[in-house]
């Protein structure tokens, strides 16, 4: 009986060594693609929220912080073909932007020793696609905007 139970206990071992070594290589066999960095490579989000848009005429740098978070930074992709849209506003003003969302690679570079979301704040580029002053529902035609400036 004693010789049994001596085996019993071998045998569970051996078992446990087993699956202590095989089981971690069957679990969690997929591998999540980092989304790439610049504009238009992969689109982390759409985004459409009312914004600071902060610009100068010299150099054409155009950046902004939703009004909903402030830990969270954008520079436009396409600065030279959004500027003329400006024209009318002045830098710091709040306006209505939407367009699709990817990440920094300064930020990505500069996050690379962690995780990206381990940061408090955020930076990414953006692709905009319109911008314009929200007029909270009212109507957004040339002479209700020439009205509000």
């Amino acid at each position: 009986m004693l010789l049994i139970c001596k085996q019993m206990k071998r045998l569970l071992r051996k078992l446990l060594v087993i699956v202590v070594l095989f089981v971690p290589l069957f679990t969690n066999t997929d591998c999540k693609k980092q989304k790439k960095c610049g504009c238009g490579k992969d689109i982390l989000f759409e985004l459409k929220r009312p914004s600071y848009v902060f610009f100068n005429d010299e150099n054409l740098i155009i950046t902004m912080q939703t009004i909903d978070d402030f830990y969270s930074y954008y520079t436009f992709c396409n600065s030279s073909e959004i500027m003329p849209d400006l024209k009318n506003f002045k830098s710091g003003d709040e306006l209505m932007v939407s367009g699709n969302v990817y990440w920094d690679c300064n930020y990505v570079m500069q996050a690379s020793s962690g995780s990206y979301q381990a940061y408090s704040y955020r930076s990414y580029v953006i692709h905009v696609t319109d911008i314009y002053m929200d007029m909270y529902g009212k109507d957004e035609t040339d002479e209700t905007l020439n009205k509000a400036q």
